[in-house]
């Protein structure tokens, strides 16, 4: 583990390679898992606002649940998540003409519609925070579904912590990456 200001870190952020492959997985990250992805309270009422402009490109399904039970709810483990179709699918999904699963709220952002990028987790991924008295914890999920991404990474040679740059900075800061980034290439 590597402590920098309040979050401590694990080693596979520095130390393993990784680079998504939407071609390989086809998004099966928000797919895939036991509950949605999750959110804070802010997030929640930020994606309420802005329900409006990604609506079109929800699927039915996806519009009937949120207007039966909302955008979110508080999973098994307690956290507030998004609410997913089926026990799989985020409600906020939809595909793309090769059959990519993608983020409608990122859609939207990307079109200038919302200055609200996705849900920090959603953009952190594989990296989950969980939040301690006193520090944050900074690790990485892994499970077979990323596999691709890790084989990706090793033939680029890009380091987990390198891809997930964007997310990192606006979540910690540029001055904490900073920091992460000189202590990853003393330790790696």
């Amino acid at each position: 583990m590597l402590q920098i200001d309040d979050t401590i870190i694990s080693f596979d952020l520095i130390e393993r390679q990784f680079i998504c492959d939407l071609d390989a997985c086809k998004g099966a990250c928000c797919v895939e898992g036991d509950s949605g992805a999750p959110i804070t309270y802010d997030e929640r009422n930020t994606i309420e606002e802005i329900l409006p402009l990604i609506w079109e490109d929800l699927s039915a399904e996806s519009q009937q649940l949120i207007e039966a039970e909302g955008v979110s709810y508080i999973d098994i483990e307690g956290d507030l998540v998004t609410q997913i179709v089926h026990g799989k699918e985020c409600v906020f999904t939809y595909y793309d003409e090769s059959g990519k699963c993608k983020c409608a709220i990122e859609k939207a952002y990307r079109e200038g519609k919302t200055d609200f990028y996705k849900p920090m987790s959603c953009h952190l991924y594989p990296v989950r925070l969980k939040e301690y008295d006193g520090f944050t914890a900074v690790n990485v999920h892994r499970w077979k579904i990323c596999k691709c991404a890790e084989v990706l990474g090793r033939k680029e040679g890009v380091v987990m912590y390198e891809f997930l740059k964007e997310p990192l900075i606006r979540r910690f800061g540029e001055t904490w990456w900073d920091q992460l980034n000189i202590a990853a290439k003393e330790l790696t």
